[in-house]
């Protein structure tokens, strides 16, 4: 057993079929029962289907009225949430930066339930798109779409499938059109937590062209976002801030059981406030260091673009369980390069853990306060980490063979 464990043989194109499949259809009938079951919207427990999408649609009403900065306003912005979906509504926050605002406001445009579905399978395409230009093989699109943080992130009406979309799309440009992959880098400002370490592997490997049209582009949006809708909503934005750190990061009024950062396992095990901050600033601190020699190194390109996304979400303390669709491209770019290289011992199975990682990391935290996410992502970070190394290893050895040549 331990053998096959090792070398990964139990892993084959008809059991990755065969599962995905199974899951799949688990999570079809999960849905569906969730939506029968519900009446005028709402489950069994009198919450709005969607959870989280519930404050995007929110927030888009105050901007449909001429009022943007309003979301920024949390007592305002929980009313309007009760308003819509009645007093035993979940009540979420808008932490969202201003350029998220004319999505919401479009989909409120529409019934709350039919903007749900254009939001999810409108932004479900660009997650399957990242995966198809990374991993060409018969079953990535069905491993993809029965990656566990697929329904997680369905479940909750989350970012997830955008976010992952957008920076794994850029990457999958950055080497054939890097305009536009700098200009979809730039997108996911509406959720900058995310790009904290994409300039920074950019510069590193020496990828100019992205990085201007990153920056253009955002300086674009930016201006936009000004003539649109005012300094007021971005002024509303910054003094949210502090209540958003608060309450969303330090004391986690979702719990810390959702979040997959070593910030949230510091806090979730008891450790104060500032013992998580330095912790995980150390942690922020290798990371940034690890991706940025990964991407000055040389490395294949699957390789960096797999530790850029694995290390953007160990980046940020804000990081939750339906976020951890990010971690299906960095699997993928995984799977090509060992479908190309060879595996390595423990690799595939390893793989696979992280794969099934995010269904079980929230109830393995609720029942043992276990960071079980964390440790997934850890483990992932630390196997791109030693391919890197091993492709830079052999890279410098072969450019010495070529100079005696």
């Amino acid at each position: 057993m331990l053998a096959n464990l090792r070398d990964g043989g139990w892993i084959t194109a008809q059991r990755v079929r065969t599962y995905s499949l199974m899951l799949i259809v688990a999570y079809i009938l999960g849905t569906g029962a969730w939506f029968v079951m519900a009446k005028d919207g709402r489950d069994a427990q009198g919450q709005q289907l969607g959870a989280d999408f519930s404050e995007v649609y929110a927030a888009g009403t105050f901007v449909n009225e001429g009022q943007p900065a309003k979301p920024y306003d949390m007592k305002t912005h929980f009313q309007r949430q009760r308003d819509i979906f009645g007093d035993t509504a979940a009540i979420y926050t808008w932490n969202y930066p201003p350029y998220f605002l004319v999505v919401a406001s479009i989909l409120a445009t529409l019934p709350y339930m039919v903007a749900f579905f254009v939001w999810m399978f409108g932004t479900l395409p660009i997650y399957l798109a990242s995966i198809r230009g990374i991993l060409d093989t018969p079953n990535a699109l069905l491993a993809a779409a029965a990656f566990p943080a697929v329904y997680i992130n369905f479940g909750h009406g989350q970012t997830g499938f955008l976010a992952a979309g957008l920076m794994a799309g850029g990457l999958v440009l950055l080497d054939r059109r890097p305009l536009m992959a700098g200009a979809l880098f730039a997108l996911l400002a509406f959720k900058p937590q995310y790009g904290l370490l994409i300039p920074l592997a950019l510069a590193a490997g020496g990828r100019w062209r992205a990085v201007a049209s990153a920056a253009v582009t955002l300086a674009l949006m930016t201006l936009a976002t000004f003539l649109a809708y005012g300094p007021e909503a971005w002024t509303a934005f910054r003094d949210s801030l502090p209540y958003s750190r608060m309450y969303g990061l330090e004391y986690s009024n979702t719990g810390f059981h959702k979040m997959q950062s070593l910030f949230a396992a510091v806090r979730m095990l008891g450790g104060p406030v500032p013992l998580a901050y330095v912790l995980h600033g150390a942690l922020l601190a290798a990371v940034t260091l690890c991706v940025i020699g990964a991407w000055r190194g040389g490395a294949d390109r699957r390789l960096k673009s797999s530790i850029l996304m694995t290390g953007a979400m160990l980046a940020t303390p804000y990081c939750f369980d339906y976020d951890l669709v990010m971690l299906g491209p960095a699997i993928a770019y995984m799977v090509a390069h060992g479908l190309e290289r060879g595996f390595l011992p423990w690799e595939k199975s390893l793989l696979a853990l992280v794969f099934v990682a995010p269904i079980i990391a929230r109830p393995i935290a609720m029942a043992v306060h276990l960071p079980f996410g964390l440790a997934a992502m850890l483990a992932l970070f630390v196997l791109i980490l030693r391919r890197v190394a091993m492709d830079d290893i052999a890279v410098r050895k072969s450019t010495r063979r070529l100079a005696t040549i």
